[in-house]
């Protein structure tokens, strides 16, 4: 796995995950979990998971979740072209995921719903951003200009908080699945408790003062622990803990091209 924040392959990522107001309270762990790789072809692998509240090892299925789905995604050797194929491809992925979560959760001698989860993963080259996510979250793409463009919506279910997570009945067949082909320079994938910041509700489209100096930040950054610990800072801050008390995941990840790379030698 790479490091939290490195340039590789014209990939710049930041990535955190923070325990949450109400969960510090209550001394309980962060259940959000992220993990991401870039593929010595240049291809960018990422996921985030929110553990259910309600399950009591939420935090371990969220890590195997994000970890086993990029795992999967980097063995396969397909190339996806159409929108059916990236939705075959994304299929098994989760279903691996989904699989191994819930052999965790035999070896534990507990339910699957126990490892509950939602799932986001994201693959981004030059020319695309492909995404598949199960339950709440959003990821969202960004242009050269910092305009921020949805990938994804979170779902807005019949019951407030309502969401469907990875162990989740028909949970895989009722994924959303997007390929956006443009040459987009940004990326951000976020848990559900910035969704209130990130997002205009219920419609589910970017607010735009929210991820312009995001986008600023994540092509800037330059020491992989500063700009972790800068992240972290954010994801504490007043700014965001008076709007929510949920644990708090952002990714970011920003792509140079080899002109804007020698630019900033």
């Amino acid at each position: 796995m790479t490091n939290e924040s490195e340039l590789l392959s014209n990939w710049q990522v930041v990535a955190a995950s923070v325990t949450g107001t109400s969960h510090e309270k209550r001394s309980q762990p962060c259940q959000d979990a992220h993990c991401w790789r870039v593929l010595s072809n240049g291809v960018l692998v990422a996921a985030v998971a929110d553990g259910a509240g309600s399950a009591a090892l939420a935090e371990v299925g969220a890590k195997i979740a994000v970890e086993a789905v990029v795992e999967r995604i980097c063995q396969q050797d397909l190339q996806p072209e159409s929108d059916d194929e990236w939705q075959v491809f994304f299929t098994d992925s989760l279903q691996v995921a989904r699989a191994q979560v819930e052999a965790e959760a035999a070896v534990r001698g507990v339910a699957a719903r126990d490892l509950a989860c939602t799932l986001i993963a994201v693959v981004a080259t030059p020319e695309l951003i492909a995404v598949a996510q199960i339950g709440d979250g959003a990821a969202v793409a960004g242009g050269s200009a910092g305009n921020a463009i949805a990938l994804t919506v979170p779902p807005c279910g019949e019951y407030i908080n309502e969401t469907i997570f990875l162990v989740s009945p028909n949970a895989i067949e009722t994924a959303q699945f997007q390929v956006m082909r443009e040459q987009l320079r940004h990326l951000a994938v976020f848990s559900d408790g910035l969704q209130m910041l990130a997002l205009k509700i219920p419609e589910g489209t970017p607010h735009q003062p929210f991820f312009a100096p995001l986008f600023r930040f994540s092509a800037e950054a330059k020491e992989e622990s500063d700009a972790k610990q800068q992240l972290e800072s954010f994801l504490r801050s007043p700014r965001v803990c008076d709007r929510t008390d949920d644990d708090l995941t952002l990714l970011l990840a920003t792509f140079f091209t080899s002109e804007a790379l020698d630019n900033s030698k």
